[in-house]
């Protein structure tokens, strides 16, 4: 039954390497989400999206999700973080909890429904619709709250590519503070990488290492937020609303499978020496996974029910995507 959906996802994985091959501004990763979106408001094809293509695609936005963040891991090295100096690394850990807990806010201050300003804060803080696909996971977000998040962070993160190199010398920035502020203000890695490239290859390996730093903070993140979302539903079976059995069902463990095996990742590229072939495999197939995934989920974004709903949230995203940019701007400046 999920034949169909996972291959629909790869032919589109396939697709974003091409567009992004012709345009390598274009991140693959976003070009996979916007394919998603794009091919979700086709009229004549949401019943596939709903109906046959739907476990496949349900396959690719959840299982392969988390198989792609545990490769993901193999990208972080933490003697490489260590090499950044302990001033960039508290400032990007400062950086990443600034703008959670404010896009947090902003998002319960302006009334987002159910998990959207959790999904929206994880997404814009952290790395992109990839942060959003794993902590929905965790809390079991509903598809419509996850859409208007993917749909944001999208947005915004490919304004970033356009706007914060037009920024460059009107800030008086040099090459490598260039990279260190789209590390830490960019959301999704191949954003960054889309970004920091302009300003030459010392940009570009600063801000990757900056942004990997931030990817490293997921772990911490969603396993906090697995454990209040257990907590959650003790207090809930407590009230008497959940029976114990369907509360142990529904409950994440304190540390998901997957984030575990993130961390596992990291440790294997820390201390063992992994054949750079290994590392490239890894790379590629991670990114086929993701770029699957993220497809999956752009599939489920509805533009029409953004236009009519979605004022608020966009502003939300704004806000915090400015907020992120003066933090990493700021974090630069103290480095």
């Amino acid at each position: 039954m999920w034949l169909p959906g996972v291959l629909t996802a790869a032919a589109a994985t396939l697709v974003a390497w091409g567009i992004h091959t012709l345009v390598p501004a274009v991140p693959l990763l976003t070009a996979a989400v916007a394919l998603g979106i794009l091919v979700g408001q086709i009229p004549a094809v949401r019943p596939a999206l709903t109906g046959i293509l739907a476990p496949g695609l349900s396959v690719a936005s959840k299982q392969f999700m988390r198989l792609g963040i545990v490769l993901l891991g193999l990208k972080l090295s933490l003697v490489d973080i260590a090499g950044l100096g302990w001033v960039t690394i508290a400032t990007t850990v400062a950086v990443v909890l600034l703008t959670f807990a404010g896009t947090f806010w902003l998002g319960r201050a302006f009334k987002l429904p159910g998990h959207q300003p959790l999904l929206i804060a994880t997404g814009f803080s952290i790395c992109g619709a990839s942060a959003i696909g794993a902590m929905s996971s965790v809390v079991r977000a509903k598809d419509e709250e996850t859409a208007t998040p993917i749909a944001l962070v999208t947005l915004c993160g490919t304004l970033a590519i356009a706007v914060l190199p037009a920024l460059w010398h009107p800030l008086g920035l040099t090459a490598v503070q260039f990279g260190h502020w789209v590390g830490a203000g960019v959301h999704d890695v191949g954003q960054v990488v889309a970004t920091a490239q302009i300003a030459g290859s010392a940009a570009l390996a600063v801000a990757i290492v900056v942004k990997l730093t931030r990817v490293l903070m997921l772990a911490p993140i969603v396993a906090v937020a697995s454990v209040l979302e257990r907590q959650k539903h003790a207090v809930l079976v407590g009230a008497g609303t959940a029976s114990i059995t369907d509360g142990a069902a529904k409950r994440p463990p304190i540390v998901p499978l997957f984030v575990a095996g993130f961390i596992a990742a990291v440790l294997v590229r820390t201390l063992l020496p992994v054949p750079e072939v290994a590392l490239d495999v890894a790379d590629t197939l991670q990114t086929a996974l993701l770029g699957m995934a993220l497809f999956g989920l752009g599939a489920a974004v509805q533009l029409g029910e953004l236009a009519r709903t979605g004022g608020r949230a966009l502003a939300v995203g704004l806000l915090s995507w400015a907020l992120i940019a003066a933090l990493a701007l700021g974090a630069v400046q103290l480095a």
